[in-house]
């Protein structure tokens, strides 16, 4: 791993220099402060992506007074079982010619379609799977039978909770990192484990038909994230998708790694993402959460697109790679904001 500071200075550089901030500015904060990763995060960000920067860079809340002490009340009563449909369903979309939308209203899910087959990139929980995966394909005129991998981007329910039954209704493969399926195995939650399939490397490319896929290893979200490139076609015109695999900084602590470790690792892999990106020529964005990529309003732009439009989720290389620096930028300053006895 590089030295995190030495390269930290150069990026706040680089970051000044490309993104419109003043070198200057950032240097007189100190090139390793929280305020100059902050600021070269927000200068990444610029206007495209501004709720992922607010939500990773900004300062923890303070914790709240402790409230006067009262007589306990009983807990209320809690539902049982999954939430309401209506609460989480959204109606499946065609993204590109073979690129489709499957997620719910918090979490999402792709298809990617193939001359051989069908590719799914991550698979909800266990209780929408069956309506927005299975149902959703159905819906889109496509036939789930033709599902032949499936992709899980990290092990969080959210992700892989539908694994198992691609898996064990259509013989799916289904691929995930060494540290994942690791981390799914230690995992006690009662949401059903996939069996243990295909192993993905950084690097790793996956072909079906006429596509292939590459993945890359960057863990720090979870200790094996999987972030990947997808060639995708806009009314027969070629583009490139990319998927930051995992976001926020609700890392998998485990005891043998301090803090610092999950910062320093997010931000190496978001460099490492970064360079993929940029070799790929990557100009579309794609997520696992809709609030990461604008999906709400880009679907609902889609849906509303007319013969010669421009397609909403084709933004461009560099904004994609603002994205990927950006992100990491906000890990460096997380790694700051632990303060020295943390770390």
């Amino acid at each position: 791993m590089k030295d995190l500071k030495s390269y930290s200075i150069g990026l706040a550089i680089a970051a000044g220099v490309g993104f419109g901030l003043s070198t200057a500015n950032v240097l007189g904060q100190s090139a390793d402060s929280v305020e100059a990763h902050v600021a070269a995060a927000k200068a990444a960000a610029g206007r495209d992506h501004t709720e992922v920067f607010n939500n990773l860079c900004s300062a923890p809340a303070p914790a709240p007074a402790q409230p006067p002490v009262q007589q306990p009340r009983p807990p209320a009563a809690r539902p049982q079982g999954p939430p309401p449909q209506s609460a989480w369903h959204v109606e499946p979309a065609k993204v590109f010619d073979n690129l489709y939308y499957l997620g719910q209203s918090e979490y999402s899910a792709w298809a990617v379609t193939t001359s051989a087959g069908i590719i799914v990139v991550d698979t909800l929980f266990d209780y929408s799977v069956e309506d927005e995966i299975v149902g959703g394909l159905t819906k889109l005129g496509l036939d789930p039978k033709n599902i032949k991998y499936v992709l899980v981007s990290h092990a969080h329910s959210d992700h892989i909770g539908g694994a198992k039954l691609l898996q064990d209704r259509f013989g799916a493969h289904v691929l995930m990192s060494e540290a994942d399926w690791n981390l799914a195995a230690r995992n006690t939650q009662s949401w059903p484990k996939p069996r243990r399939d295909i192993v993905v490397s950084d690097g790793q490319k996956l072909t079906l038909g006429d596509t292939t896929l590459t993945m890359y290893l960057t863990p720090g979200h979870t200790p094996g994230t999987i972030s990947t490139i997808i060639p995708v076609r806009d009314q027969g015109r070629p583009h490139i998708a990319a998927e930051w695999g995992g976001t926020g900084f609700n890392f998998t602590i485990t005891p043998d790694k301090p803090p610092r470790y999950w910062f320093e690792t997010y931000a190496s892999s978001a460099d490492h993402f970064r360079d993929a990106v940029k070799k790929s020529g990557a100009d579309v964005l794609i997520a696992n959460h809709p609030n990461q990529d604008d999906a709400h309003a880009k679907l609902a732009a889609l849906a509303k697109r007319k013969p010669g439009d421009p397609n909403p989720y084709v933004i461009g290389n560099d904004s994609v790679t603002r994205y990927v620096t950006m992100v990491g930028e906000c890990a460096r300053a997380g790694l700051l904001r632990l303060g020295p006895a943390t770390r």
